[in-house]
């Protein structure tokens, strides 16, 4: 129930809260995929058209993140919801905006957007500031049960736990900057220090890029009748990637296949990129079942105690048809769809998104759950699998993210499928393409069916084509 808010925040408290707001150095700061994903997460898990990321300003609300409100960046805190919020004790949820007093004349509930439902969580500091809220909303009058708003809560502990990372990251790099500076003026001591600082970074280049190889498949094995292509793309030489894939022999005719992004970067990300691959692998020996495969390595993220970071990953399993090609099954947590690409019966494109709404991320949440999905890929057709630096990466003059619908219409826009490796080779053409590149990892892993005329054009004995992975060497169908 919502308290009497008419007498508003008290001043002391407000000048407190804005203070903190201040001090996190948020505001107007550019676009951040970490905000995004949460944002983008929120309106996968509570299935809405529109969440964001909000901060509550003295007199605005900004918008640091948003999914389905792509014009607008800011609102002013009068003609907003998350300013009432701030003045709860705990979550905001408003199930008919048109018949609850605080909310029936908002100009978002009466305007343009039409909004029906509301509920928001504050993102509140340890010590009790709430700087903004992590908010979905819906055009339609919705319930949220317990659970749903324990979830909805998490989501924005994982937001201020982003924002401590960044405060930090912001406060070591003036510390190092000012030691910098100590230096230079030094200057008998400059050439040393360079000299040094230069042989660090040769090391550390040569170090990452090592390990680097080693968290991902030397190559990728040969599948009979299968075409297999792949592409790793490191954004930096200085930082472990979190981006991962695998493809290996389950028993009989079947094999598995797997592709996963883990949040950050760094020591720690590759910590849990290798323990996620070791725990697929074994799980799915063990058990070939996505959704198993994927619990057991929720479990198996939430028990370690060396890391708290969580991963987004699709897991499938391979099963040869007689008619040819094979069934698929996927399962997913939290990562974007993979994408089902053909022809149709005129032999124009057919792309689908193979969405699995309603899978969680992975080592988030103890009471997480997958979902899978069974599709056929026929001969001539490709499944592609891809981290979300591909569809974050920037294109145009106004510099938008590619998205899934950038995507599938890039997908849509190509001559001929050309298999795997053909895929792959576009889309890796496509990025490097782009003024400045892709801004974060991406990993692609793309399998294909080769039709009877691609069979006949292959050398004998020839099943599988993996496509050269790269690291750079500088600093630039059915439900279950």
């Amino acid at each position: 129930m919502l308290r009497n808010q008419a007498v508003g925040p008290d001043p002391d408290t407000e000048s407190a809260r804005i203070a903190a707001v201040r001090r996190y150095e948020i505001l107007d700061t550019p676009p951040d995929a970490s905000f995004d994903r949460v944002a983008r997460l929120a309106a996968r898990l509570f299935e809405v058209p529109i969440a964001a990321v909000t901060f509550v300003d003295s007199d605005r609300i900004w918008f640091k993140a948003r999914h389905g409100l792509d014009d607008m960046t800011e609102i002013s805190r009068a003609d907003g919801l998350c300013g009432l919020a701030l003045l709860e004790d705990g979550p905001l949820v408003i199930p008919d905006t048109l018949h609850h007093p605080l909310s029936a004349s908002n100009p978002m509930v009466t305007g343009g957007i039409g909004i029906r439902f509301y509920a928001a969580a504050p993102i509140v500091t340890a010590d009790g500031h709430k700087l903004g809220t992590v908010t979905i909303f819906d055009t339609r009058p919705r319930e949220l049960g317990p659970e749903d708003v324990t979830a909805l809560k998490d989501l924005a502990a994982i937001v201020l736990d982003e924002m401590e990372l960044r405060l930090t990251a912001l406060r070591a790099l003036r510390r190092e900057q000012e030691r910098r500076q100590a230096v230079v003026r030094q200057v008998e001591d400059e050439r040393a220090a360079r000299l040094r600082a230069e042989k660090d970074r040769r090391v550390l280049e040569s170090l990452t890029s090592t390990l680097q190889r080693t968290l991902l498949p030397p190559a990728l094995p040969a599948v009979p009748g299968l075409e297999l292509a792949c592409h790793y793309h490191a954004a930096s030489v200085h930082d472990l990637g979190g981006d991962f894939y695998d493809v290996f022999p389950l028993d009989g005719e079947r094999w598995a296949f797997l592709l996963g992004d883990v949040c950050g970067k760094g020591p720690d990300a590759a910590t849990v990129t290798a323990l996620a691959r070791h725990t697929l692998r074994a799980a799915a020996h063990h058990a070939p079942d996505p959704v198993a495969v994927l619990d057991t390595l929720n479990q198996a993220l939430l028990e370690d105690a060396l890391t708290s970071k969580f991963c987004t990953a699709i897991f499938g399993v391979l099963t040869p048809r007689e008619e040819g090609g094979f069934t698929v099954e996927l399962g997913t947590g939290g990562h974007p769809p993979a994408y089902h690409v053909g022809r149709g019966p005129g032999g124009e494109p057919r792309v689908r998104a193979v969405g699995l709404e309603g899978g969680m991320l992975i080592g988030a949440l103890p009471e997480a759950r997958f979902r899978s999905r069974t599709v056929v890929l026929s001969p001539g057709e490709v499944l592609l699998l891809y981290t979300d630096g591909l569809i974050e990466a920037r294109a145009g003059e106004d510099r938008r993210m590619i998205g899934d619908e950038g995507l599938a219409a890039f997908l849509a826009r190509r001559r001929g499928t050309g298999g795997a490796t053909g895929l792959v080779d576009d889309i890796v053409d496509l990025l490097d393409s782009l003024p400045e590149g892709a801004e974060d990892d991406v990993a692609l892993l793309a399998l294909s069916v080769p039709t009877a005329e691609d069979a006949e054009r292959q050398m004998p004995g020839v099943t599988s084509t993996a496509h050269t992975t790269t690291l750079p060497t500088d600093a630039t169908d059915e439900e279950h």
